[in-house]
């Protein structure tokens, strides 16, 4: 599989154990940058690890971003289909 530069707010909300309103929220204020790709916004993969870097109260080493990177993959392989139905309205 290859790597995802992207995340849909549903993925998005999944990682992070939030409600899909709460990121949409967070990406309406600014907290969480995202581009707007028609009418649904798209989270740089990037975004994830400083997110996650903010939590943890330090950068991330390579080594815990690559864990993210793993973790992002088998979440979308897993349950990619699922994520694809919840995120649609």
């Amino acid at each position: 599989m290859t790597k995802k530069e992207y995340l849909s707010i549903t993925e998005v909300a999944k990682l992070l154990n939030l409600s899909r309103t709460t990121i949409h929220n967070k990406i309406k204020s600014g907290e969480i940058y995202a581009v707007k790709i028609g009418k649904t916004f798209a989270v740089p993969t990037e975004e994830i690890k400083k997110i996650v870097g903010d939590i943890v109260g330090h950068p991330l080493s390579d080594d815990e971003k690559k864990k993210i990177d793993e973790v992002i993959e088998r979440t979308v392989e897993e349950y990619g289909e699922v994520l694809k139905m919840l995120g649609k309205e």
